[in-house]
């Protein structure tokens, strides 16, 4: 397997995306049914979650992840109730809940996997890179989304959602010493985009003004990372991606991202410093005798 030859510490880095993340689960079956284990795993948000369940179960962690992800309700995650102060239309408590039941250790260097998890310094714009100390908190600020969930109070910062300044954190494994990146990204922003004017209404437009902004962002990231390090994006094979409240689609998106990443990762190949991934990749057929995912082998862009 390609993996195999990727220059050494290899980083798995997990994007955002909210549950999206459900699409995490089917990547990461594909990565484990291959043998491959990371010697560093980077998270955002809901990738920060994802990685730290991986970190602490290396050899298992898809199937942890399945259990966890097949499991949640909107209610569960995003529990209406009563704030005592006005910094975010949610509580945190059934994300605090969701963390205590995913077999996790409480600091952050009990991890079996060395374990970052990026957030936003609100004060200073910076990202915030927390690999060490209680792995609570660093989870719950890495998903702080900024007016939905509250802000944490760590280390003296005020801290929210890393999906804001990296939602592919690959910046952030580079400076932690990777010498390649594999990566595990969801979502409409991490894809290529069509040339589409949303209709003209507030919440339309306002919607395809955030996916370009943040669509920029990833592209800008993989292609500065690229430059210096081999840099892998695995494919999920999803076209069609739920709201993000929707919860009900988790099965299809874990075993839709699965078939894409295994056959993606059986045609990898790579060599020296590049960006490798599918470009334009559709969904990969569910029944036999259809016709697969179009392949770039894996070429660099």
């Amino acid at each position: 397997m390609a993996l195999d030859a990727l220059p050494r510490p290899v980083a798995v880095v997990v994007g955002a995306g909210g549950v999206l993340g459900a699409a995490h689960v089917g990547v990461g079956y594909a990565l484990e049914e291959r043998g491959f284990v990371p010697d560093m795993i980077i998270g955002t948000s809901v990738g920060a979650l994802n990685g730290a369940i991986a970190a602490a179960h290396p050899d298992r962690a898809a199937p942890w992840l399945d259990h966890v992800w097949t499991q949640l309700r909107r209610r569960e995650v995003y529990p209406l109730g009563y704030l005592s102060s006005r910094a975010s239309i949610f509580t945190d408590r059934g994300l605090r809940r969701l963390i205590a039941r995913s077999g996790l250790p409480s600091r952050i260097e009990e991890l079996a996997v060395p374990f970052t998890a990026v957030a936003m310094d609100l004060g200073t714009g910076a990202a915030a890179l927390l690999d060490h100390g209680d792995l609570e908190s660093a989870l719950l600020a890495s998903a702080a989304i900024p007016g939905i969930l509250p802000p944490v109070d760590r280390e003296g910062r005020t801290l929210v959602d890393g999906g804001v300044i990296a939602y592919v954190p690959v910046l952030a494994a580079r400076q932690a010493g990777a010498a390649s990146v594999v990566v595990v990204a969801t979502g409409p922003e991490s894809s290529p985009l069509s040339p589409t004017v949303p209709r003209r209404r507030a919440g339309a437009i306002a919607a395809r003004a955030g996916q370009l902004l943040l669509h920029h962002q990833i592209e800008r990231d993989l292609h500065e990372v690229s430059q210096h390090i081999p840099t892998v994006v695995l494919p999920t094979g999803v076209d069609t991606w739920p709201a993000p409240w929707d919860f009900g689609h988790t099965r299809r998106l874990i075993s839709t991202a699965s078939r894409t990443a295994g056959r993606f990762l059986d045609g990898l190949r790579v060599s020296g410093p590049g960006l490798y991934r599918l470009e334009n990749a559709p969904a990969v057929p569910a029944g036999p005798g259809e016709p697969s995912a179009s392949s770039a082998s894996g070429a660099a862009r």
